[in-house]
């Protein structure tokens, strides 16, 4: 790192910390910091939701897995194009959570089964979150150190210290500082604010990439992999292990049966102005994710063919030796790409990169931090109280939750040593939580026959079926399942629990009508403003997601995002078809993946722009609505009689002056 990357690096984190303070004399109620006083506009929300969902750890952990199975492992993630582009189009799940106007997924619990399954649900949220969460800081402090070259031990006058606990006490310090400042509203700004710098240095990095290497260079670089373990045919992959066919497939049913299940993002799913906006905030993310995707394509590329091709042989010399100094295997194959990036990228651009990676680290950082301190008082602290407390007194408890989970991160990142991939650690982890959860949120979202019997079956099952699976991976490490394959079987099993059970347990339908807040039931604020409406035939209600709060622009989007699905779902038709009979070589398979790499080169800056004047006008309105809309003191997670407090009896509260 010269001395111009090491500038960049630092002034950037400073720049989004001082901007994002200006949102915290806005927290005066428990909605607000738990869910910015439902004020997010659509880009607002994906541009901060998306960076808050895509830390430093999940960087590195595709780069992790880029090494092993390449843009191969990518193709059959389009067999699922139709039914993921029909389930964002419809906002499945999203739109009536948000309906429901709670604050927490626990409170959903509460209003759609029980008070004691809540509390269940939120301990069994925390305990899965805050094991899944409490190795990002370990991963995020590894990446800099090797990327940077930090010595591992500092010394500050006669005092040794080691840099992996500093680094990761100074990170989640600001982190944490962050979040504790103003909660979820301070938050998302920051995390905006974040992704703005981040769409810009995407582009930088980019370009820097595409000016280093040769489309022939990256391609005698990914041409590398042995027979069965190919990085560019998919049909040429059939020694992995791990990240394989399967993988994908679970994967794939994990995302439909697990649809909004994890919560480390809770604060943004209660966030939106109204389900109409949640809605269109996630048919955005697929665009907003384009410059994103490109980068990390590229910078995967850039490592396999710096490290593999036979041309940069003496410079991949000098990485490999500096691997052979790790000794912990799993930290090892994280790192192979990262230090590869610190040789090949120029100066300047080599801070870009640290600074976007920092960014995002702390974008997560914040999110997981809030959520699970949330959860544990919001859905066990306060639930088990039973009794609602002042605001500011909720406010202090929230704060030393959070705190409690920082903390508890610190230590666990200090003290747990890494042994698997670490996707395969967050299959395992979450799926403590995820096994049951996905059958008991669709169940109460879309079927008024559920019950709480059945929802404690289909949790339970699932729980336990998970732990299970914990405890026989460390006692058994060559047991013939995965842990995507362990919770793969536990999805199964929740489902039908979940079914029977409710079945023979259900004795009057539930109110839907009530809980999503609809007909009778609907409320003033949750209103879309829409100058004509007019009758949606079912075919574009379906596919394209059209209703009647769609403006004409939102039916673009909408409609342009079909579009770009069903052209790419095509061509894996087409092609999957074509090899059949007619297998492709690699290089056949390359020159497709060009054509989707310059899609993404040609589409980036556009959808740069576009997102940055769409969260301008954003927070515009944000803004407008913190200052106006009044506070209600009783919108703060308590559920009376399977409804929400505030709906039953309401305190307000003027919103704050300027």
């Amino acid at each position: 790192m010269s001395l111009l990357d090491w500038m960049i690096f630092f002034a950037t984190p400073v720049v989004v910390f001082i901007i994002s303070l200006q949102t915290r004399r806005y927290i005066v109620g428990v909605a607000d910091f738990l869910a910015s006083r439902r004020a997010g506009g659509r880009y607002l929300l994906s541009l901060a939701g998306g960076t808050a969902s895509m830390g430093a750890i999940s960087a590195v952990a595709m780069f992790q897995m880029f090494y092993k199975a390449g843009t191969a492992i990518n193709w059959w993630g389009n067999i699922a194009l139709p039914l993921s582009m029909i389930m964002t189009v419809t906002g499945f799940v999203y739109y009536r959570y948000r309906e429901t106007r709670v604050l927490t997924m626990g409170q959903f619990f509460e209003v759609r089964y029980s008070h004691n399954f809540r509390i269940f649900m939120g301990l069994t949220m925390v305990i899965s979150g805050v094991l899944n969460y409490a190795i990002f800081p370990a991963v995020g402090a590894h990446f800099f150190i090797y990327y940077c070259h930090l010595p591992h031990v500092l010394h500050f006058g006669p005092v040794p210290v080691r840099t992996f606990p500093l680094f990761m006490a100074c990170e989640l310090t600001f982190a944490l500082y962050t979040v504790l400042l103003g909660g979820q509203l301070q938050g998302m700004l920051t995390d905006c604010i974040e992704g703005l710098i981040s769409g810009v240095l995407f582009l930088v990095v980019a370009g820097a990439i595409l000016t280093k290497f040769s489309f022939h260079q990256m391609y005698v670089g990914m041409d590398s992999g042995p027979p069965g373990k190919s990085l560019l045919n998919p049909f040429d992959m059939g020694g992995q292990h791990n990240f394989n066919v399967l993988y994908v497939v679970i994967g794939l049913v994990s995302g439909v049966y697990g649809a909004m299940s994890w919560q480390g993002n809770q604060g943004f799913n209660a966030a939106p102005a109204n389900a109409h906006e949640a809605k269109m905030a996630g048919i955005l993310g697929n665009w907003r994710g384009i410059s994103r995707t490109l980068v990390f394509l590229l910078l995967g590329i850039a490592g396999v063919t710096y490290l593999n091709n036979p041309q940069f042989a003496p410079q991949a010399a000098v990485v490999r030796a500096q691997l052979s100094h790790i000794t912990n295997p799993a930290i090892r194959s994280q790192e192979q790409i990262p230090l590869a990036l610190t040789h090949l990228l120029p100066s300047g651009v080599r801070g870009c990169f640290a600074a976007m990676m920092f960014l995002m680290m702390v974008a997560v950082d914040i999110s997981y931090l809030h959520s699970w301190g949330s959860i544990f008082i919001q859905d066990i602290v306060l639930p088990i109280r039973r009794r609602a407390i002042a605001p500011q007194s909720q406010l202090w408890l929230l704060r030393l939750s959070i705190t409690g989970v920082a903390i508890f991160a610190f230590l666990f990142s200090l003290l747990f040593s890494q042994t698997q991939y670490i996707f395969m650690f967050f299959a395992i982890t979450g799926a403590i939580y995820l096994g049951g959860s996905g059958a008991v949120i669709i169940g109460g979202m879309y079927w008024n026959r559920g019950t709480a019997a059945g929802a404690w079956a289909g949790q339970l099952v699932g729980s336990v079926l998970a732990t299970a699976g914990i405890v026989i991976e460390q006692i058994w490490p060559h047991f013939f399942l995965n842990g995507q394959e362990i919770f793969g079987i536990t999805m199964i099993v929740a489902v039908a629990s979940y079914v029977i059970v409710s079945v023979a347990t259900c004795r009057e339908p539930f109110n839907m009508d009530r809980m999503l807040h609809r007909g009778i039931y609907a409320r003033a604020e949750d209103a879309v403003n829409v100058e004509t409406r007019s009758r949606i035939r079912q075919w574009k209600r379906l596919l394209l997601g059209f209703d009647e709060n769609f403006t004409r622009g939102d039916k673009f989007i909408s409609a342009s995002f079909f579009a770009w699905s069903m052209f790419w779902f095509a061509a894996f038709v087409v092609i999957t078809a074509i090899n059949i009979f007619h297998p492709w070589s690699n290089l056949d398979w390359w020159n497709w993946g060009l054509v989707y790499i310059i899609l993404l080169i040609a589409l980036s800056p556009l959808t740069t722009v576009w997102f940055t004047w769409g969260v301008i006008m954003d927070l515009r309105k944000l803004f407008k609505i913190l200052k106006e809309r009044p506070v209600d003191v009783r919108d703060n997670g308590q559920v009376i009689g399977h409804r929400n407090a505030d709906e039953v009896m309401s305190s307000v509260r003027p919103a704050p002056e300027d």
